[in-house]
């Protein structure tokens, strides 16, 4: 079973009119600041609760896109879960697809989540390490954070993404309304 296709499939099908359903699950933030045309956004966080209706009414191929990858993947899981298991994730995500000059609709400019983590964490490594210089304790911030970062990398999920996406700068300017990205995805014909 395929489980991921290329910015380049992608597009070449939007192009030729057999276009696939594309499900942004970033934030709504996230999805403002640049998407692809025609895409729906219903972020992860609010999947959980519709997995199984996404399953039911979705009448197209689903393709799941997120900014490089993990988070569409763990979509594309909860949705085979669901019973939908010819969900695809497009590899590389946004940033693939932008790489590829892929068009896209563009809003207020906001740093993407994982380059928000790695700025911080980096951020916090770096100002512990030199403080523990002088206060050797110190250190052991340095070692939490880069133990998260391991945990994060093993288990695919990021606290720090999490709390990062609770910030008033990365709040989109109109919340996203859930009910009309299912009413989207269900659209007319359901799968039986």
């Amino acid at each position: 079973m395929i489980e991921s296709v290329d910015a380049a499939t992608v597009r070449a099908r939007l192009d030729s009119g057999s276009a696939p359903l594309l499900v942004d699950v970033r934030t709504p933030a996230e999805f403002e600041g640049a998407h692809i045309p025609g895409a729906v956004n219903l972020p992860l966080g609010e999947l959980d609760q519709h997995a199984g209706r996404v399953a039911r009414d979705a009448s197209e191929q689903v393709v799941l896109v997120c900014q490089s990858g993990p988070r569409a993947e763990q979509a594309r899981r909860r949705l085979a879960a669901a019973g939908l298991d010819d969900a695809v994730v497009l590899t590389g995500g946004m940033n693939a697809w932008t790489a590829a000059d892929g068009p896209a609709v563009h809003g207020p400019e906001r740093w993407a989540l994982d380059r928000q983590v790695r700025l911080v964490a980096g951020s916090v490594v770096l100002v512990t390490a030199l403080l523990s210089l002088w206060w050797t304790p110190a250190v052991f911030v340095a070692a939490f954070v880069g133990a998260g970062l391991a945990f994060a990398g093993i288990t695919n999920t990021c606290a720090m993404v999490h709390l990062l996406s609770k910030l008033p700068y990365n709040r989109p300017v109109e919340r996203v309304d859930v009910e009309a990205s299912l009413a989207r995805i269900s659209r007319a014909g359901s799968r039986t």
